[in-house]
């Protein structure tokens, strides 16, 4: 029997932190009935109150990330009055940090999203992405730091965004039997080009689905069987001949993806950009 649980995710900056480790930890769980309350900025004894009142009417689990000891203290006596567990979800880790730093955390709100270096690059990333989509400014592509290839549908953008929003600055290149990719594609020195590949009973599926989305036709020489291999085999052979690394993304979350880039970005840097990981898919 399906149960219904009330999620009540409370924290004292944007949430992002805390809705990743909800959503990792509900993954675990087939056809889970949660309701999630979101309270983000939670930094006065007022809001706090009134989110109160909103979790004694619908009483459930309670995750935080306070690190004002005063609010965070009234929050666990109430729900402790009221019944309901609480999980700070980030103590046990900031606890083992401090012991082996031999250092207290400085506990203020929102920390993560100073604005450093690091995040002024992680907009720069995402502006020079969102430019390099598709194949456009491809005179510019020496300052990417990878550049996807592959054919229409291969989930190249979606994984450029990703990797973007982590600090990567990502070009993509559709790879058309009919328009070749520009010359520079194929003289690249510093960024990492991975091609994208996936089966061809998948793709057919996926562009189907996009044409029946834009109201089109749905069959047409796009998803046509043997044009779509044809296009899967020219795109494969190009990665072999250029020996770029392979992904097959038929069975990937975008976030798998992206994790598979990644890792071949960094033994590519490690190996000083110039390690020739050859075209077998992985």
């Amino acid at each position: 029997m399906t149960t219904r649980l009330h999620l009540h995710l409370l924290s004292d900056s944007t949430g992002e932190t805390l809705e990743m480790i909800a959503k990792a930890a509900l993954a675990q769980f087939d056809d889970a009935d949660v309701i999630r309350h979101f309270w983000p900025m939670v930094r006065s004894q007022q809001h706090l109150d009134r989110i109160l009142a909103e979790i004694a009417a619908n009483p459930g689990l309670v995750l935080f990330t306070l690190v004002n000891s005063e609010i965070r203290g009234r929050l666990e006596d109430r729900c402790r009055a009221l019944g309901l567990p609480t999980v700070p979800a980030l103590d046990a880790v900031t606890a083992v940090l401090e012991d082996m730093l031999g250092q207290e955390a400085k506990a203020r709100p929102g920390r993560q999203h100073m604005l450093d270096d690091a995040y002024f690059a992680r907009v720069e990333a995402i502006q020079f992405t969102i430019a390099h989509d598709d194949g456009t400014a491809w005179e510019d592509w020496e300052n990417a730091d990878i550049v996807l290839a592959g054919v229409s549908r291969s989930s190249k953008t979606p994984t450029s965004i990703y990797l973007a929003n982590r600090g990567y600055k990502v070009a993509n290149i559709p790879i058309v039997v009919e328009s070749p990719p520009p010359p520079a594609l194929f003289s690249l020195r510093r960024p990492l080009v991975v091609g994208l590949t996936t089966a061809p009973e998948r793709l057919i599926q996926v562009r189907r689905n996009r044409l029946l989305s834009l109201n089109q036709a749905p069959e047409t020489a796009y998803v046509d069987a043997d044009r779509v291999a044809r296009e899967v085999q020219y795109a494969r052979r190009m990665f072999g001949d250029n020996g770029w690394p392979v992904i097959d993304v038929t069975r990937r979350s975008i976030e798998e993806t992206a994790a598979a880039v990644i890792k071949l970005y960094n033994e590519y840097k490690a190996n000083g950009e110039s390690a020739d990981a050859g075209a077998k898919p992985i």
